[in-house]
């Protein structure tokens, strides 16, 4: 079959490979939508591990339901790319997020199992979840990123009526929005250094207004239009500018929650910390209850995650299709492979 692996810094190379066979019960499906994800362009950058067939947000068709006798051939599916235990206590309390085995066999994330940058790929039986009929596989493959966003809401546990900042304006910063939406709240407002994302992020209906990132004065005018700094800030960049950025426009007593990932160290303000008793709280993925509302939530059509979809490519354009994602001059912050 078809695949995409890295192949070293920025680069990837189109090759053939098995295709993949039931294991463990695994369910084998071939690969009809799969969306890049931000922590997949880390992985692309950094070259880094040569081999790796990404590809985590999937939705397919079933090509051997494995040990699931529920499911048989032709069903349409998605699933948690994750591989959790179900031993230990964060398993038990229902959090494998937190589980030390949930990564080293991911979907996509790990060399043992290749993902969905592919024409097939497998994932764990108890994790494969039938997509609703009106559902389509475009729109099933965003239950994953949904559900990071979902959960990086509920952590900040936002009221009616409260003000959250967006930091980032990727597929993540976007569906926080619509959640921080749904949740109740009264002003969002979206910071961003790409000023194409960062009009395109309001075009969409939730988000109040857009903030320029590269401009010294933006963080006084946020601060100033929230009367002091904002409830929340959801974090979805990871770097040292955006963090610090967070910290600053929050209000005392505020909350931040930490949804992006940097490889380098950041560094904080750590006296405006302080002195405004600023909480900030890391989000890691989601629950698998969470992902499954997602689900729910697209096909009750309480979210529309489509329109966040900017093109759909070929295995053929997914090295091209990065560097579209990274030149900072695009607007584009969702692209589907379909293989």
């Amino acid at each position: 079959m078809k695949c995409v692996s890295i192949s070293g810094e920025k680069s990837f190379v189109l090759k053939n490979i098995d295709v993949p066979v039931s294991k463990d019960g695994s369910v084998v499906l071939e690969v009809k939508s799969c969306g890049i994800c931000g922590s997949d362009i880390h992985y692309w950058v950094d070259g880094n591990p040569v081999g790796l067939v990404m590809g985590h947000e999937f939705a397919g068709v079933v090509v051997d339901p494995g040990s699931r006798k529920d499911l048989v051939k032709g069903d349409r599916v998605t699933g948690l790319p994750i591989s959790p235990c179900g031993k230990c206590d964060a398993c038990k309390h229902g959090m494998p997020q937190y589980c030390q085995d949930t990564w080293s066999e991911a979907v996509g994330l790990a060399l043992t199992n290749p993902g969905a940058y592919a024409e097939y790929t497998s994932c764990r039986p108890d994790m494969i979840r039938k997509i609703p009929n009106n559902v389509s596989f475009d729109a099933a493959c965003m239950t994953e990123p949904s559900a990071v966003a979902l959960h990086a809401v509920k952590l900040a546990d936002i009221k009616i009526g409260d003000s959250v900042l967006i930091v980032g304006g990727g597929i993540i910063g976007l569906m926080s929005a619509e959640f921080a939406r749904l949740a109740g709240a009264g002003y969002i407002a979206i910071l961003e250094t790409n000023k194409k994302r960062g009009k395109k992020a309001v075009s969409f209906g939730k988000i109040n207004e857009y903030y320029d990132a590269t401009k010294e004065d933006s963080i006084a005018k946020m601060v100033t239009k929230t009367n002091g700094g904002f409830d929340h800030v959801i974090e979805c960049c990871g770097n040292s500018p955006a963090v610090s950025e967070a910290i600053m426009s929050v209000r005392p007593g505020g909350k931040i929650v930490l949804v992006g990932v940097s490889m380098d160290a950041v560094t904080i303000p750590t006296v405006v910390s302080v002195m405004r008793e600023v909480t900030l709280q890391g989000a890691i993925a989601y629950t698998p209850e969470e992902f499954d509302t997602c689900l729910k939530l697209i096909s009750e059509k309480k979210i529309n995650v489509t329109k966040y979809i900017d093109d759909l490519v070929s295995l053929e354009d997914v090295q091209e299709s990065f560097e579209r994602l990274t030149s900072g001059k695009d607007a584009a912050v969702k692209i589907v492979i379909k293989p």
